[in-house]
């Protein structure tokens, strides 16, 4: 798709020059970047209106600092390719760290990323290229996305389940009688992700917002964060991180977000120096009590004494609770991994109080395996003897189990080179001897020779990295694309028993270790350490495990690297149901209305390993070629159950008496959705409704108006392409 970026000084002339050079633009979609080069600040913004636009944002003065203007312009862009181009700019912008944006991060698209990257991929990264050269963007989309300042971002689109918990606290913080807000959520859950956001969210200027971008969850979230501005003004607030190394990377990420800044990420020591209307708590179940604390002792001492707190029984989550107005607490009981955590029973007695509020985050964003993997990394540790002893693909995920520990290291290494981020993490098995003398080697097994970690802040993203094997006090809380994990000697499995063991001698985290008399209480943290870095894989985890008996274990559920036998297939077509399948329709047999094939008696059925939630899903074998650029002929396709929202810029999958497609004759059809909205006395309705085909080959686009509209409805919205 052609385009062509035109820059302006963003001054009184503006508005000639765009008339007199762009009148063909002055109602059709554009994105526009203001920029300010001295101070470098800019805003995002699209529009189909731009001199209103543009008049509303010089009358804004904060607008008035950014001297420069730059279009973004092509006749062949629509509504939903400038509303992706400005959430992907938005992201992008402000994660190459080159300007900090005037940006709020509510009402960033939501867009899905298997339709979109086909349609609309190619045309931003060619809009990226330019925009370096004109030296408004500095580095390559593939570089940012393995960034922190992308990967915590707060301009990010959030889930219905994170908008959900959102909503919860912010109305604790309207509630009087509420004084915590408890967010439960297993590794990769979003829970970093929210508490960011959330921040940024707090600590933007209402005026920051950009009201047109809302939907209706982005309005109602708005009416409710005016309601807690009108209430606190500007919060004193603080992001507090237990862990010394994550601290200090969402301390440089929030050096680059305009109205946020390194001193609001704190450590725990630091919450009793003043007051805070609201403390926020990532990684709670790091928080910590008098238990082998090292040359931390006197510091906790010290300042439980400051707070007149009994130091032998407090813990830093009182410390939280006294000093802060309103807490937000994000949890994870199972990446508690030493006795110095704070216990679950205080947490668990935390939640029973009356003026603690409760959510929960269930849905997997990190790793791709989605919550079918991390089921599976669950029941191998907690209940290794009613795990079915099989071979469990998880579909797309890369998981495969290593017997040479120097394959694996190669493996990681060729990871590092095609897509980064990939890194070697190992149990606290061995001894740091590399920490003073740097000829030696920490790991050895066989004749493989490694070391640790050469440094403790930020070891995942420091230049040696890829050449050392990372810890769970370096990796936890961080993202990264594969994971290589060593299970050390100090774990084992009985198969008399079918339980798992830990040996105490071979464990090496003193700290970890000391004060523990029950062998049990040693194996659940060992078990929480192993869960914690498993889960750190976005794209795949590779395993190598020191002792025989467990090695055999889990070669009887995970497969075996280089053994072709042990792929499964993914999709298999079957005439009943169970709990992996979802409905499966022919469209290529089928007529009439769609509602009509989903009532026939003999409805056949596939399965789908590697999805979770499977009631909420279909499939269906697509015919035709009207959307060819994103779904080939004959392909099956995985289409969500269309549950409500929005559904702007998504392909559905709809049917309506008033609807009748050219190739197959039907009265529902799959297509682009868009819709234009009225409103009067009686509310909102659609005045138009456009299904647009995404095809190379010439098809006219379906078009609902007024009482066409009426027996309209949404079926699926489209997720992907299975298989062709």
């Amino acid at each position: 798709m052609s385009f062509s970026i035109q820059q302006y000084p963003f001054d009184n002339n503006l508005e000639s020059e765009i008339i007199e050079n762009h009148h063909q633009f002055l109602n059709w979609p554009l994105v526009y970047f203001l920029e300010e080069n001295t101070t470098k600040e800019a805003y995002v913004g699209e529009t189909t209106d731009v001199l209103n636009r543009l008049k509303t944002h010089s009358k804004i003065e904060k607008k008035q600092r950014l001297g420069t203007v730059n279009l973004i312009l092509s006749d062949k862009f629509n509504k939903s390719a400038t509303l992706d181009i400005e959430s992907n700019l938005i992201k992008y912008i402000s994660a190459d760290g080159m300007y900090s944006l005037q940006n709020g991060n509510l009402g960033i698209s939501n867009h899905q990323f298997y339709q979109k990257k086909e349609v609309y991929w190619e045309q931003f990264k060619d809009i990226w290229t330019e925009l370096r050269s004109l030296g408004i963007a500095r580095h390559s989309l593939d570089d940012i996305d393995n960034s922190d300042l992308f990967k915590y971002s707060p301009y990010k689109s959030l889930s219905r389940e994170q908008i959900s918990g959102l909503k919860m606290i912010l109305q604790c913080l309207l509630d009087d009688q509420a004084k915590v807000s408890l967010i439960e959520g297993g590794a990769g859950t979003g829970k970093s992700i929210l508490a960011i956001f959330l921040f940024k969210l707090l600590k933007t200027d209402i005026s920051d917002f950009n009201y047109s971008d809302f939907d209706e969850k982005d309005g109602e979230l708005f009416k409710i964060l005016e309601r807690v501005k009108a209430k606190y003004g500007d919060l004193n607030i603080a992001l507090v991180i237990p862990m010394a190394s994550f601290r200090k990377t969402i301390s440089n990420v929030f050096k680059n977000i305009k109205g946020l800044s390194q001193k609001m990420v704190i450590g725990p020591s630091e919450i009793t120096k003043q007051k805070y209307d609201l403390l926020i708590v990532d990684e709670g179940h790091r928080l910590r009590r008098r238990v082998n604390l090292g040359s931390y002792f006197g510091t906790f001492d010290k300042n439980s004494e400051l707070l007149g707190l009994d130091k032998m029984t407090t813990s830093e989550l009182d410390w939280v609770q006294i000093q802060s107005e309103k807490s937000i607490i994000f949890y994870d009981q199972f990446q508690s991994i030493k006795p110095s955590d704070v216990t679950r029973d205080r947490f668990y007695a935390l939640k029973q109080l009356t003026s603690t509020r409760n959510d929960k985050l269930s849905t997997q964003f990190r790793v791709k395996g989605g919550n079918q993997y991390v089921k599976l990394i669950h029941q191998m540790f907690d209940k290794p003897s009613f795990i079915r002893q099989q071979q469990h693909n998880i579909g797309f995920y890369d998981l495969k189990l290593f017997d040479d520990l120097n394959e694996m290291v190669k493996q990681i290494h060729l990871k590092e080179k095609k897509i980064g981020l990939s890194r070697m993490v190992a149990g606290f098995a061995w001894e740091w001897i590399s920490k003073n003398d740097k000829s030696r080697f920490d790991i050895v097994i066989d004749d493989t020779s490694l070391q640790w970690n050469s440094i403790v802040t930020d070891w995942v993203n420091s230049p040696n990295a890829i050449n050392e094997v990372g810890c769970i006090h370096t990796t936890q809380g961080y993202d990264l694309n594969y994971t290589g994990v060593i299970i050390g000697p100090e774990l084992d499995y009985d198969f008399r028993t079918n339980e798992l063991i830990v040996y105490k001698e071979n464990y090496k985290d003193k700290n970890g270790k000391n004060s523990i008399k029950d062998p049990k209480v040693l194996l659940d943290y060992v078990i929480n350490i192993y869960k914690t870095i498993l889960l750190r894989g976005i794209e795949g985890t590779y395993i190598y495990v020191c002792n025989p008996n467990l090695r055999k274990y889990f070669s009887q559920i995970i497969p075996l690297f280089g053994n072709s036998k042990n792929e499964t297939k993914v999709h298999t077509i079957v005439d009943t149901p169970n709990e992996f399948t979802v409905p499966y329709y022919d469209l290529e047999i089928a007529a009439g209305q769609f509602s009509d094939l989903q009532s026939v008696e003999e409805v056949k059925y596939i399965e789908l390993q590697n999805i979770t939630d499977h009631a909420d899903y279909f499939v269906c074998k697509v015919v035709g070629e009207s959307m060819n650029k994103v779904i080939p002929n004959e392909s099956l396709c995985l289409f969500r159950k269309y549950s409500g929202g929005s559904r702007n810029g998504l392909i559905t999958l709809v049917e309506g008496s008033e609807i009748f497609d050219s190739e197959t004759g039907a009265n529902y059809t799959i297509k682009e959705y868009s819709s234009k909205k009225v409103t009067d006395d009686e509310g909102w309705h659609h005045e138009e409704i456009t299904l647009k085909p995404l095809s190379t080959k010439p098809f006219e686009s379906i078009v609902l108006r007024d009482e066409e509209t009426m027996t309209f409805k949404v079926i699926g919205v489209f997720e992907k392409v299975l298989y062709v």
